[in-house]
């Protein structure tokens, strides 16, 4: 306990006016004049005073003490400050209110003080670019939130917001402090209410490096991102015990709120890592990729990657069976930088892709069908996943690359009874209200309403190109013959489905129509792609005054 620290105790003497060595000098002291006395008596209490500073900033870095920071290590967790450590440049990390402790006298709370109170707050650079952190300490009451430990949150995240620089929350916190009760709770409320402020204004990042239950989810679940940690790092609002009390489930703190549950079936996390440093060391990568506020533009890197680079093995690369499958993420990687692509989430609608990567050196956006995964067919989760990444990429200004092979919709009355149409508008109302730059690339297949929603040039694309394998339609060519030609026989349907073909199943009719802007060859989509990017570097789009719109949930 800090109490009983040799340091504190000394401090707390020389406050008194009990060190030793003060008495020693008292007989020189007969005779002085009363304002040397006071000169005296004012240097000794500098003195005292910087020993408890001392003592109080040391107490602070030790958190929940050394016997906690050991538990924390065998469990194979790193400390709130070791994370900040790895995840900032070396030596740029600013601590501010190091020195808070919590103000309960409830419970004898006030018997036990943390210095800290459970949580380090400051800003730091990753790549000397300025972030502003809070790392959750378990070793001080579990990383518990009280009044005091929201308040240090707050206090980053508004200063985040005046200067326009990203937030990162590292979570590990068993939730709310009982022992506070509502105060705790007026605390979460105080944070989600900034979320909501600074979104759309400075991206906000989540770690879950431990447990978060309780209120303590909708911080991230605000966030933009949240990232998590396999095996160690939870997400729930309620826990195992009152799920097995209220439905009689028995089920484990993995089985409900761990990372592959939350990458792959709730789509609520983005990416998960399978340790404390490779998640770190991902973040830092990730936030190279993003402005730091939405005053500010996308990051430019030094790039050797040809701007004119030519692919041809991008011409061969869709089958000449419509029917065939191939991987979306070959074409990506392709075109972009150096062939590096950060996907996000991808374990979660594995039908649709999204993720950064940069055309000669600035970071863009990239939303793509995957063939691979239900024909890269749209469904509900699909939509919900490429609107969200829409909308943030179009409030920090981050170009829009789309790559579509889409057949339509997923029909089924599972979807239509879970409400597709309202799913998949929320697409169809990210792509139409962004007004950041929009190239889309049409690889293979565009049909019907997908072929719409997919950043069309009806809605405000800037520049849409199609490959010569492109096919652009109100469906595939069978079954519009199917319906078109029904009661023919299957050699007058063969002739009409070839006809369908050589007159919708292509992009020429699009392009004759103004619909697409050009006809490219695959292997030259790079170079038009970053020429286009350069066009559109300085665009201007105007929406209609609105106090917000109404997004389809």
């Amino acid at each position: 306990m800090l109490r009983t620290s040799p340091i504190f105790r000394t401090a707390v003497r020389r406050a008194a006016g009990h060190c030793p060595a003060a008495n020693t000098l008292r007989p020189a002291l007969i005779g002085a004049s009363a304002k040397a006395v006071r000169s005296y008596a004012s240097a000794g209490s500098e003195k005292s005073m910087i020993a408890r500073i001392e003592a109080k900033r040391q107490a602070s870095l030790l958190g929940g003490g050394q016997k906690r920071i050991d538990a924390q290590h065998a469990k194979g967790k790193l400390t709130a400050r070791e994370r900040i450590s790895l995840l900032l440049d070396k030596d740029s990390f600013r601590e501010y209110d190091a020195f808070v402790e919590h103000q309960c006298a409830e419970f004898d709370m006030e018997k036990n003080k943390i210095t800290g109170d459970g949580v380090v707050t400051g800003h730091g650079t990753i790549n000397g670019r300025q972030v502003f952190i809070f790392s959750q300490d378990f070793t001080a009451y579990g990383g518990s939130l009280s009044k005091m430990h929201a308040q240090k949150i707050c206090k980053i995240m508004d200063k985040a917001m005046l200067v326009g620089a990203p937030v990162i929350g590292l979570n590990d916190s068993g939730g709310a402090r009982i022992q506070e009760g509502v105060e705790s709770l007026a605390g979460y409320a105080d944070i989600f209410q900034r979320n909501v402020m600074a979104s759309g204004v400075i991206p906000q990042l989540s770690l879950i490096m431990g447990p978060c239950a309780g209120g303590a989810v909708y911080s991230p679940a605000l966030t933009d991102f949240t990232f998590m940690v396999r095996d160690s790092s939870h997400l729930f609002v309620t826990g195992p015990e009152v799920v097995k009390a209220v439905t009689n489930e028995d089920v484990s703190f993995e089985e409900l709120g761990g990372a592959k549950v939350h990458t792959t079936k709730s789509g609520v996390a983005h990416l998960a890592f399978d340790n404390e440093i490779d998640a770190l060391a991902r973040l830092r990568e990730f936030v190279d990729f993003l402005p730091l506020s939405n005053r500010h533009v996308v990051p430019e890197r030094p790039c050797v990657d040809p701007i004119d680079r030519a692919d041809v093995a991008l011409n061969s690369i869709i089958p000449s069976d419509s029917t065939k499958a191939y991987d979306m993420k070959h074409v990506i990687t392709r075109v972009l930088d150096d062939g590096h692509f950060y996907e996000v989430q991808p374990d979660y609608a594995k039908n649709i892709l999204i993720g950064m990567g940069r055309l000669n050196g600035r970071t863009v956006s990239v939303i793509a069908n995957q063939p691979m995964v239900s024909s890269g067919v749209l469904d509900i989760n699909a939509s919900v996943k490429a609107a969200r990444w829409v909308r943030f990429c179009d409030a920090f200004n981050i170009p829009l690359l789309t790559f579509v092979d889409v057949p339509g919709f997923l029909p089924g009355t599972a979807q239509e009874h879970n409400g597709i149409i309202r799913h998949g508008a929320k697409l169809l109302y990210a792509y139409a209200e962004a007004t950041v730059p929009k190239i889309t690339i049409t690889t293979r297949k565009s049909y019907g309403g997908a072929h719409d929603v997919m950043s069309s040039k009806q809605l405000r694309g800037d520049i849409n190109f199609a490959w010569p394998t492109a096919e652009v339609a109100v469906m595939g060519a069978k079954g519009a013959v199917e319906i078109i030609f029904r009661g023919r026989n299957a050699e007058e349907r063969a002739a009409a489905e070839q006809d369908y073909i050589e007159h919708f199943s292509s992009p020429l009719p699009a392009a004759q129509r103004g619909f697409l802007d050009d006809i490219i060859q695959p292997s030259e989509t790079r170079k038009r792609v970053i020429e286009e990017l350069e066009l559109l570097r300085d665009k201007k789009q105007d929406i209609p005054w609105k106090k917000h719109g109404n997004i389809p949930l």
